[in-house]
């Protein structure tokens, strides 16, 4: 564990760009410093660190994740922590009870770049094949203090197409969606005009009986 994690350090800092980082942190908004590595650098080093440290045991893989996470001191770290626990070598070790790490990840990072990932694409996984299990905890986040819960509440379902839970669908939006947030807005858009590309009808008529933002009227019917 402690190997994988010195050398995702010593990877990033390798690949530094001081004048990138100042210019990637301004874009983001970010208050936690950045290296100035972009993602196709990131991606060329997850994948030869992944392969150089296998897991043969969840507990290790886990706790890798969560000590690139909370230890990070620079963006870029707690990018590779989202991608060590997303790496599709361990698929078979995503259960319901990493919710939780998530909603640690979630809580902690409160921004868009992290939050959107954990919840378009772990907690939307878990949501695939934990539907039932998972759904009063969704159904409970879209009514969360936390903007960055409620968000995660409304994207939890974006890429399950006809699969999609039109029930908890449509309770993450209307909980919210007389909350002036841009992100949570923002989310709400996003998550009609996705599910608008297999059911453009239901999208229509959801749009039409209800009072939503003009951002999220807009991203709805985008491409309708």
């Amino acid at each position: 564990m402690s190997e994988l994690v010195a050398a995702v350090r010593a990877g990033l800092a390798a690949a530094a760009d001081p004048v990138r980082a100042e210019e990637m942190r301004r874009y983001m908004k970010s208050e936690m410093p950045m290296l100035g590595v972009p993602k196709p650098q990131r991606a060329v080093l997850a994948k030869a660190l992944f392969k150089a440290h296998v897991f043969t045991e969840r507990d290790p893989w886990v706790a890798t994740a969560a000590e690139l996470w909370r230890d990070a001191t620079h963006r870029e770290e707690r990018y590779l922590a989202l991608d060590l626990i997303g790496e599709r070598r361990y698929a078979r070790w995503q259960a319901p009870d990493l919710l939780p790490l998530y909603e640690e990840f979630i809580v902690t990072g409160a921004w868009w770049d992290f939050v959107d990932e954990i919840a378009t694409r772990r907690v939307n996984d878990l949501m695939v094949d934990h539907r039932a299990e998972l759904t009063p905890t969704m159904r409970a986040w879209a009514a969360d203090p936390d903007r960055w819960k409620r968000r995660t509440s409304v994207l939890c379902q974006l890429h399950h197409k006809s699969d999609t839970d039109l029930d908890l669908l449509t309770h993450a939006i209307d909980t919210n969606a007389a909350d002036p947030d841009f992100f949570l807005r923002k989310a709400i858009g996003w998550a009609l005009r996705q599910h608008a590309r297999v059911d453009p009808d239901w999208v229509r008529a959801f749009v039409a009986a209800r009072e939503l933002s003009p951002l999220s009227r807009r991203e709805a019917l985008k491409h309708l």
